[in-house]
């Protein structure tokens, strides 16, 4: 079977380097609205944590005594409905089908688990940072609503 050609410009090599440097926790999106809340006066926990709990998905942003918590997802990684989540590579793209498929399932039951237990959940995506005053209300609304 012959080499199909890609569209990818990078080698195999470059790809590998430049995906083994996408983190997890402490993404600049993630940042910014920590930086934003916390400058509002809001405090919380980090990564998931309630207590000695931690909770489904990790959560980003925990706010245990409010019982609500904050997902920090870039559009891409997270398959969100924006240009840039629909986006479909197309080198590799039957696995990267699947690989999205499966985070958006995921993602889907731990927010299910999540609220099913009682917590309010609010996914902030990474297109929306772009807009800081809608974010802002955005946020202090989720935060300030009745639990």
């Amino acid at each position: 079977m012959a080499d199909r050609p890609t569209a990818d410009k990078l080698t195999p090599e470059q790809r590998s380097w430049n995906m083994s440097r996408i983190r997890g926790k402490n993404t600049k999106p993630e940042l910014l609205v920590r930086r934003l809340l916390h400058a509002k006066g809001y405090r919380y926990r980090l990564h998931g944590k309630s207590g000695s709990t931690k909770l489904p998905g990790n959560p980003d942003l925990v706010f245990a005594a409010r019982h609500k918590v904050i997902f920090v997802n870039g559009c891409f990684w997270h398959f969100h409905d924006c240009r840039v989540g629909l986006h479909a590579p197309k080198a590799n793209a039957d696995f990267w089908a699947a690989k999205r498929t499966r985070t958006r399932e995921r993602d889907e039951g731990q927010r299910r688990q999540l609220e099913d237990a009682g917590w309010k959940v609010l996914t902030v995506w990474e297109c929306e940072l772009k807009d800081r005053s809608a974010l802002e209300t955005q946020l202090v609304d989720f935060l300030e609503a009745a639990g």
